[in-house]
């Protein structure tokens, strides 16, 4: 049966990038059953309409999500990112963050892939905090992370999960020495759920270190764990030491499936190229690969993965139309 995909094409190149990932994915042979949504900031331009709970329950009925790219410069900063796509996390409890990296150390000839997971739900984005006397000197301005027991070591154990197909290395990054109270709920979450995988190794890094070590040394990495903030610098980084912001995928996932997980590339709607056939959509074809990963389709994700390591040149449609060519072989 085929796969029932809602899919968000959003703003910008996040229409032209999807449907890129789409042809890929149906030359592949996988089946999908698409709808399309129209979210962004352009329907909330139009009608103000960002994502009603009447839409997020038709979203809930889907094997999965494929999202192209939302937000527009006429809509203030903080409006569609807190209305729809943590709107969506929350809701829908996409409590991981999966994103694969391949790295290469300076003077290195072969490539390394690593895996980070980042908790998706907690730390600062659940709008913990408050303004006192804004626009005074004297304003106070608080933003609290919250960090549950439940919420770490859920996405502590996917990873200790995934590792065991994997290399069996996981390697907790925080900052412990000095967020103290969130820092030693992680800590001892990690060490818990650590103990039940005598197979798998470990390792700690605080956040910082983790930056030097991305860029010089990500050899020493497969899959690393860490918090919502944490997690969203380092996946930046990750995918600028891996070819660029603009090659890099991502899952949003509900690892217990009681709704569907979401898949997207990283980069941004970039309306300063829309309709030029400038954006790369490898970035979309591979968030389509994870999604196939999801949905049981590995080999054809597989398939997809290996044809995206060729090189690519053209248009949008013309790297799609390579991609997917490779694919269909």
């Amino acid at each position: 049966m085929a796969h029932r995909i809602a899919v968000i094409g959003g703003d910008g190149i996040g229409p032209e990038v999807t449907a890129e990932a789409l042809k890929v994915v149906r030359a592949s042979g996988v089946q999908l059953d698409t709808t399309d949504f129209d979210l962004g900031g352009a329907r909330y331009l139009r009608d103000g309409e960002i994502l009603s709970d009447e839409v997020l329950q038709q979203l809930r009925g889907f094997d999965a999500i494929l999202l192209g790219a939302v937000g527009t410069p006429e809509v203030p900063p903080g409006v569609i990112e807190r209305g729809l796509l943590l709107k969506m996390r929350f809701e829908l409890d996409l409590y991981v963050n999966q994103r694969p990296f391949i790295g290469t150390a300076p003077g290195g000839t072969v490539p390394h892939d690593f895996v980070v997971i980042r908790e998706n739900t907690e730390g600062p984005y659940v709008g913990e905090g408050g303004v006192l006397r804004k626009g005074t000197p004297n304003e106070v301005a608080t933003q609290g992370s919250v960090n549950t027991r439940m919420g770490a070591e859920r996405a502590i154990r996917y990873a200790f999960e995934l590792a065991m197909v994997r290399r069996k290395h996981v390697t907790l990054v925080h900052k412990t020495n000095v967020l103290t109270f969130a820092g030693d709920l992680w800590q001892r979450a990690f060490n818990d759920v650590a103990a039940e995988y005598p197979e798998v190794s470990t390792a700690y890094n605080h956040v910082d270190a983790a930056c030097i070590y991305f860029v010089q040394d990500p050899q020493r990495y497969d899959l690393i764990v860490t918090d919502n903030l944490f997690g969203d610098i380092l996946t930046d980084l990750g995918g600028a030491v891996s070819g660029g912001i603009g090659l890099a995928s991502s899952a949003n996932l509900n690892p217990a499936r009681t709704g569907p997980s979401m898949f997207e590339p990283v980069h941004g709607s970039a309306p300063d190229i829309v309709g030029t056939g400038k954006a790369n959509p490898t970035a979309a074809v591979l968030s389509a690969a994870l999604m196939l990963d999801f949905l049981g389709e590995s080999a054809a994700a597989d398939r997809v993965r290996a044809a995206c390591d060729e090189p690519v040149s053209g248009s949008t449609s013309d790297i799609g139309s390579q991609i997917a060519a490779r694919v269909a072989i």
